[in-house]
């Protein structure tokens, strides 16, 4: 497991800071969200995406369903990217984004981290 990018954005007051892995099993996947729980201990959500040669999977962690993870993980389909795992954390900011919000706001954290 192997960082490959870090980047930060805030909207509307939520400051999101999205984690780019090299992974390759889900032993990989569940340190890393422990340690990103451990280090961002006041994050409101820490939703993820993976895809493996032959699974994927995704995790909203709290946020309404389908709002974080799956736009993560489209990303990481449409770039046919494998071993790898996109992670976004959250500090809410007081200001609901709604669906369509959350929606960009993770999508668009993913496109960029892996830039």
């Amino acid at each position: 497991m192997a960082l490959i990018n870090k980047i930060s954005y805030t909207i509307k007051k939520s400051k999101f800071i999205a984690y780019y892995y090299d992974v390759t099993n889900k032993e990989e996947l569940k340190q890393i969200w422990q340690n990103l729980k451990l280090e961002h201990k006041k994050a409101s959500h820490i939703p993820y995406a993976f895809i493996f040669e032959n699974t994927g999977g995704k995790s909203d962690d709290k946020e309404p369903s389908n709002t974080a993870g799956l736009p993560i993980y489209y990303i990481l389909e449409q770039k046919k990217l494998v071993n790898k795992a996109i992670f976004i954390v959250r500090y809410f900011g007081g200001i609901k984004l709604g669906a369509g919000g959350l929606i960009r706001a993770y999508s668009n954290g993913a496109k960029e981290v892996i830039k």
